[in-house]
């Protein structure tokens, strides 16, 4: 439960500096707390430390070493009760998410649309995050 005037904290994971940035920038706007890693490993290493209270992970699918689909494991099993999305860009990304069964963002996306999903996902009681939820803002522009 968040205290009056406590921000979400959401841990972003992305090995591409410029996309880093770029959504670190998009999540503050939009009023969240934001840690960024930018490699799966360091992502593990933060998740250790617990005094920060992490509401969301957001990584990217394809990096090197560990996955995001295995890092979303190895983070639920540490801690169960988070939520965890995905931003991917490559054409195998979407299927290997779907195939772990995570929520996530097509890039490029939209800003205003990672807004609204990850407001969606975060507020979701469903904690388990099951696969076939394909948010491709480029279908939905507005």
């Amino acid at each position: 439960m968040l205290l009056e005037n406590e921000l979400e904290t959401i841990l972003v994971v992305d090995d591409d500096p410029i996309i880093l940035k770029i959504v670190i920038s998009t999540l503050k706007r939009a009023n969240f707390k934001i840690l960024s890693v930018n490699c799966a490993e360091t992502a593990l290493k933060l998740d250790e430390r617990k005094e920060d209270r992490i509401n969301l992970r957001l990584s990217d699918v394809e990096m090197p070493g560990l996955s995001g689909p295995d890092l979303g494991e190895a983070l639920k099993k540490s801690r169960p009760d988070v939520h965890v999305m995905f931003m991917s860009g490559g054409s195998t990304g979407n299927l290997l998410v779907l195939n772990y069964g995570w929520v996530y963002i097509q890039k490029p996306f939209v800003p205003i649309k990672l807004d609204e999903m990850i407001y969606e996902v975060m507020h979701s009681p469903n904690r388990s995050q099951l696969g076939g939820q394909e948010f491709d803002s480029r279908r939905d522009q507005r």
